[in-house]
């Protein structure tokens, strides 16, 4: 890498973690747009901590999500989701990926509004089915017809994650193209953010 790159990803970086301040950045969007691996990556460049809320949910519950989708419903699931995020939030600044439905709920917006700089991580539906078919750990696509379900859940989901303070296009690239993306986003402040 030669010094000029190196001097602009370290400014890019410095710069979005000027405007992050004491505040969380909280990746939102559905299931396989990237938001735990990017995650990870961009609280490696910022120097801050990296929560998973899904991780963090199973460490609290010693169940996993589908277990306590099982046993408790979405529903229940959903309430304990915002109760842990709002305490995740209380501290800052980190990187805090949430489950797919976690910004869906009113009162978890609420709280990422007031605490947090929100970044949808927006996908197109066969870059989303690449991802998440080769698993099927997701409780919400054990239907008949996964794909379809995946797209009503795009297609219901996809108005409330334009409400994200940012938008970042999920897509086919190197994983260090994506966290460069994100703080881009970040420092410009942009509604869609694509480095070419």
């Amino acid at each position: 890498m030669s010094e000029e790159v190196l001097t602009l990803a370290e400014s890019l970086r410095d710069r979005a973690r000027a405007v992050l301040g004491t505040r969380n950045l909280v990746l939102v969007g559905l299931m396989g747009a990237g938001k735990s691996s990017i995650g990870r990556l961009v609280a490696n460049q910022l120097g801050i901590p990296f929560v998973d809320t899904d991780i963090e949910i199973e460490r609290v519950s010693r169940m996993t999500i589908a277990e306590l989708f099982e046993a408790y419903g979405e529903a229940e699931f959903r309430a304990l989701e915002t109760r842990v995020i709002k305490r995740l939030l209380k501290g800052g600044p980190r990187v805090v990926s949430t489950g797919g439905g976690a910004f869906i709920n009113e009162r978890t917006r609420r709280h990422v509004k007031r605490s947090g700089l929100s970044v949808w991580l927006k996908a197109d539906l066969d870059v989303l089915w690449d991802r998440v078919s080769k698993r099927d750990t997701r409780p919400l696509l054990k239907t008949e017809n996964p794909k379809q379900t995946l797209e009503n859940l795009m297609n219901s989901r996809y108005p409330i994650y334009a409400e994200a303070d940012l938008t970042v296009l999920s897509r086919d690239v190197g994983k260090d193209v994506m966290v460069k993306e994100v703080l881009a986003a970040i420092v410009e402040g942009k509604e869609e953010s694509k480095i070419s």
